[in-house]
């Protein structure tokens, strides 16, 4: 009987490893590198909820204050997720932003370089010459939420105008060696409901994927590997520490029954 425990436990060993292959990024044949087709990033259009950060520019700093801009070098301002919060507009449930002095502007469905152009024009009445004034429309941060197995889950910010899975996943602290890279997973929240799409971190026709690029409020969740659900360790000396306790657990009680 003891012998058929070893047996037992030994094939458990030989199947909760991680396999070296699982924990690899990126896998494929180098010469076919060239074969990834390059990724036609389509501009993002503004959704409800969206953060914009607006600045006006001009040689008549005096008008451009009354918009709440200035000329004034902002390269040491120090932006975070709350000053952008609540020094950025918020787009409202009916897709506006309201604007000093020119009231609400429609921005839902519209790129920032559309929104761009949409204040320049608005601005007309108030300025002889539109090649006076510079409008400057961003995204007030890139958010995205990550979950599951990662060394840092939560709500994140990146202050750049666009964001891939990779970037997203590294700010997060990568993927442990508890995570399922090969079924990683972003819900994204559309008009026609919530959609799941699966990434695998293993393959590299990942770039190819059409959630590579990420939109603003997309949940990323990284699962666990089987291993971790079975607690029988994620490496071999893992692995291997857990069944010789259980193995001497099970040779210890045996023989106690077997005394009785």
């Amino acid at each position: 009987m003891i012998k058929t425990a070893k047996v037992f436990f030994f094939l458990i060993l030989l199947s909760s490893c991680v396999p070296h292959k699982d924990i690899l990024n990126f896998q494929g044949d180098s010469s076919l590198e060239r074969n990834v087709s390059k990724i036609n990033e389509e501009p993002y259009k503004i959704q409800v909820n969206d953060i914009l950060y607006i600045d006006l520019k001009s040689t008549n700093s005096e008008l451009v204050s009354l918009f709440g801009s200035s000329n004034q070098n902002q390269a040491n301002v120090q932006y975070t997720e709350s000053t952008t919060y609540f020094n950025g507009y918020s787009v409202d449930k009916q897709g506006f932003v309201n604007l000093p002095y020119l009231g609400k502007i429609n921005v839902l469905g519209y790129t920032t370089n559309e929104i761009s152009q949409k204040i320049k024009n608005e601005l007309a009445r108030f300025f002889v010459n539109q090649d006076e004034v510079f409008v400057n429309v961003k995204l007030a941060g890139f958010r995205y939420i990550i979950l599951g197995e990662v060394n840092s889950t939560g709500t994140k910010y990146l202050f750049q105008n666009s964001v891939n899975i990779i970037e997203a996943v590294a700010n997060a602290g990568d993927i442990p060696i508890t995570g399922n890279r090969k079924q990683v997973q972003v819900l994204r929240r559309t008009k026609d409901g919530v959609k799941k799409y699966d990434i695998d971190f293993t393959k590299l026709d990942m770039f190819n994927s059409d959630v590579f690029y990420l939109e603003p409020n997309d949940i990323i969740y990284v699962p666990p590997i089987k291993q971790k659900t079975l607690g029988t360790g994620t490496n071999g000396i893992q692995t291997l520490t857990t069944v010789i306790s259980a193995l001497s657990l099970f040779t210890t009680t045996y023989l106690l029954f077997k005394r009785l």
